[in-house]
């Protein structure tokens, strides 16, 4: 989606606003367009000619645009110059924090990944065991990247942040190692350190680069171990008074014999839908995962043990082998479809894209099922679809707010 194509910032705004305005535009052109001659520019932003030449000069003075060769081989001179965005201009961190291991990325000011690093983490190391091993894992990207001077850094965790005090909370069942890292990485650094939840982040990648680009509201719906959700209306991610919206494993739903607490998500949404439940109901369909594709897979990634079996159902189904997975499948989508439908009850999103690991291997066969019953369910049309962004959701949407931050810092005038 680009940017307004016009800059009619002037008619109200003083002249420092207006230039800031006008650079913004530019550069948000030089992002999503590529490389552009100022004569570009010119038509994209409806600036004219001496204002184009202003802001090209006063970017290229701050070091965030330069010329990176000409617009055709036929053209020579100043107005055939193609300007781009000095991407080395400042390194970003993005972190995916998990029970049992770390996966950082560092991105260049573009977010393009320069270089990716994972660990797991024992279940018996120690807390500072475990924030030692996952600095090693940053310091070991940074050093790959050839980025000595992070810029700034963005980190995924499980469990609620506190919109005012940007910690972790809510939950005695994270790691505890997770808080420790955050606090440790804004003691060592000077650059800034945002943390947000994982699913919050997984629903930017999906809006900026994934299922959801054409939609300003929608909800994410998580399916990995357990259940989340991230709502987006008008655009914004809205987090709620705590932290905690999207908290969808603790809904109470039909079907689980028993309630949700305010100390566990037993016996609500998650205990449909969350990963164990999940392998417990491809067992009563007598569906075990595939041979070479273990359900219970280790690593830093922490596969769910339900995504191989859902990954199985839809590749028999597809192979018109598949009574037993196409059945397993139908009565999945009979669990997701409840949460998603108490969701558009109350928000009215339009959209419901279904994420995490176990999402991404349903993929349209699980998103069409549920889309069918929620259309039951629901009076309001609603579009349900699969996550393209995967399991790696979290990393990228740490790493396109890490962009976003950084960007916002380095295109603010100066002062």
């Amino acid at each position: 989606m680009h940017p307004p194509r016009a800059a009619a910032a002037g008619r109200t705004a003083s002249p420092a606003t207006a230039r800031l305005i006008n650079d913004r535009l530019a550069l948000q052109l030089l992002q999503s367009d590529g490389p552009l001659t100022a004569g570009q520019l010119k038509i994209l932003t409806g600036l004219s000619r001496p204002t184009v030449a202003d802001l090209v000069e006063r970017l290229q003075q701050a070091g965030l645009i330069a010329v990176v060769g000409e617009s055709g081989a036929q053209r020579r001179g100043p107005n055939a110059r193609l300007y781009g965005i000095v991407a080395d201009r400042a390194h970003l961190v993005g972190l995916d924090l998990r029970t049992h291991g770390v996966t950082v990325a560092v991105a260049d000011l573009l977010g393009r990944v320069r270089a990716e690093r994972s660990a797991p983490v024992g279940p018996d190391e120690t807390p500072d065991a475990a924030v030692a091993t996952a600095l090693a894992v940053v310091d070991k990207a940074l050093t790959a990247a050839g980025a000595d001077r992070p810029h700034t850094f963005a980190v995924g965790a499980p469990g609620l942040v506190d919109p005012a005090t940007g910690r972790l909370g809510g939950t005695d069942r994270m790691p505890s190692w997770h808080a420790t890292l955050v606090d440790t990485l804004r003691t060592r650094t000077a650059a800034p350190v945002l943390l947000e939840n994982e699913v919050n982040l997984a629903a930017l990648a999906e809006q900026r680069e994934g299922a959801a680009r054409d939609h300003d509201t929608f909800v994410l719906l998580w399916l990995g171990h357990g259940t989340g959700a991230a709502v987006v209306l008008d655009g914004a991610l809205r987090r709620g008074a705590s932290g905690g919206t999207g908290e969808i494993g603790f809904l109470p739903v039909p079907g689980t014999g028993a309630l949700p607490s305010a100390t566990g998500c037993e016996g609500g949404f998650h205990s449909l839908a969350g990963s164990a439940a999940i392998c417990a109901l491809a067992a009563e369909h007598g569906l075990a995962a595939p041979p070479g594709e273990p359900a219970d897979r280790a690593g830093p990634t922490e596969a769910p043990p339900a995504e191989a079996l859902v990954h199985a159902a839809v590749a028999a189904e597809e192979r018109g082998a598949g009574a037993a997975g196409g059945a397993f499948l139908d009565a999945l989508a009979d669990r997701v479809a409840l949460g998603a439908a108490a969701v558009c009850a109350i928000l009215d999103p339009g959209c419901v894209v279904l994420g995490g690991e176990i999402g991404l291997a349903g993929g349209a066969a699980l998103a069409d099922r549920v889309a069918g019953r929620l259309a039951r369910l629901s009076p309001l049309r609603t579009d349900v679809r699969a996550g393209t962004v995967g399991g790696r959701a979290v990393l990228r949407g740490a790493v396109l707010a890490a962009r976003d931050a950084a960007q916002n810092a380095l295109f603010a005038p100066p002062g």
